[in-house]
């Protein structure tokens, strides 16, 4: 190891680190401006001008440290207007956190969270305009019925058929693996004959011609480096060429048809999970509201749906009565009081828009505000008459009236709960009746 570190001194060569057991030279890019001042940047690995893997031992091997690394930069947040970083799965119930995309202007989507109707909802906001130049936000989404329509989309995508038919197009795939690695390999040996072509170029250079040799060199050590990509390329795509699914694998693929919709579906199932099995299915979801909310999944394979949902609700129209409920109550009302029908709406179980139970207060706003006829105008509807109405006929006080309805000679009608009725109108025999009554009343009283 301290041989390796004086080696690595001498010749200026960086170590990626430790844990990989791997060092590299040209990482980092050093300029100096017109001003004089010396700027550094971190270049991509691809860029790097010499890698050498395996170089010691380390604690990681390099494939666990590429996943390590890939892992970093899914969890890392975004940044950059065409940085589309999903970021690590959060705890809220937003289904495409970190997979929105703006159907406007591109860029990610945040999330904002509202309680609505007891629980927590996301809405979906493009807000970069808004947080960096104060201009008004690109887009504002609610994302309950989006995450809804989703989520329905993925239990519908993970079938019987829909994996059957991945299997196939897998096996089909690996049937034809032998061209693609002939064709990958010309690649690699493209890369070895214009690694040898600098190589002879540099060798047959007039040594005392310095400018053209460092040219050279810089090309011949440009074309090493494509050549160890190369072959590094070959080789992981051929590792995984080489993978065969086994039939225990096949039928653990296609038990997922069962097992997905009911995971899925489950309560107990926490938020970060969906949202992870989510990510596995789906690249990105770009949402986009006209006139109605599109909605453009693309899946990881390539695949992509489009749907169409309804504008939301205003604040309003959320809390609206039910129509069928309306109708319940406009049935319920030809043959009972406003009371009564409120008692019979919450024993049923139903909830008025606003999800609150029925009153006798609510009942009669209700009627006012859908235009439904009220209690006493379906009353009057059917014929009958007012106490005023029938103590007229009869020859009584109003306060009579009740008295003999009681007696069984008046037929009424309960209005309301203050003990109010309309009644009946009174035939001629009836009439005859109730004044024979008076006056046989009257003659006792006398006597």
């Amino acid at each position: 190891m301290a041989d390796l570190e004086v080696f690595l001194e001498t010749v200026g060569l960086e170590e990626v680190a430790e844990f990989e057991g791997a060092f590299c030279f040209g990482r980092t890019r050093s300029w100096k401006d017109a001003q004089g001042k010396w700027h550094c940047q971190q270049v991509p690995r691809q860029q790097w001008r010499f890698l050498k893997q395996q170089a010691h031992p380390g604690y990681l091997s390099w494939e666990q440290f590429l996943a390590n690394q890939e892992r970093l930069r899914q969890n890392s947040q975004a940044h950059g207007a065409g940085d589309h970083q999903a970021g690590p799965a959060r705890e809220g119930p937003a289904l495409l956190q970190g997979l929105a995309l703006c159907g406007k202007c591109g860029r990610m989507m945040t999330v904002r969270y509202h309680h609505r109707g007891g629980r927590l909802t996301p809405d979906y906001v493009c807000q970069k305009d808004r947080v960096e130049r104060t201009q008004p936000e690109c887009q504002h989404i609610p994302g309950g019925s989006v995450d809804e329509a989703v989520g329905k989309l993925l239990v519908e995508s993970v079938t019987p058929l829909a994996l059957e038919v991945a299997l196939n197009v897998q096996t089909d795939i690996q049937a034809r693996l032998a061209e693609a690695d002939r064709l990958r390999r010309q690649q690699v040996q493209r890369a070895e004959y214009q690694a040898d072509q600098a190589r002879v170029r540099y060798l047959r250079v007039d040594p005392n011609n310095r400018l053209v040799a460092d040219t050279l060199e810089t090309q011949w050590n440009e074309q090493l480096r494509i050549l160890a990509q190369a072959r590094e390329d070959y080789e992981k795509q051929r590792q995984l060429d080489a993978a065969q699914l086994t039939d225990e694998q096949r039928a653990r693929i296609l038990a997922l048809a069962a097992d997905f919709p009911r995971l899925w579906g489950d309560p107990k199932t926490p938020d970060r999970d969906r949202k992870r099995m989510a990510r596995l299915l789906l690249e990105d979801v770009t949402l986009r509201r006209d006139q109605e909310i599109v909605v453009q999944a693309r899946f990881r394979g390539g695949a992509t749906r489009e749907l169409r949902l309804p504008p939301p609700k205003r604040g309003w129209e959320r809390q609206q009565t039910p129509a069928h409920v309306l109708a319940e109550i406009d049935r319920l009302l030809d043959t009972r009081t406003e009371t009564q029908v409120a008692q019979c709406l919450n024993q049923q179980g139903w909830r008025s828009g606003a999800d609150r139970s029925f009153t006798q207060h609510l009942i009669h706003r209700l009627t006012q505000d859908h235009g439904l006829p009220s209690r006493d105008a379906r009353l009057r509807a059917r014929g009958l008459l007012s106490a005023e109405e029938v103590a007229q006929l009869i020859a009584c006080k109003p306060s009579l009236v009740d008295y003999w309805r009681e007696q069984g000679l008046l037929q009424g009608t309960r209005r309301n709960e203050k003990n109010e009725y309309y009644y009946e109108r009174p035939t001629a025999e009836t009439v005859q009746q109730i004044k024979l009554r008076r006056r046989m009343a009257a003659a006792e009283s006398s006597a």
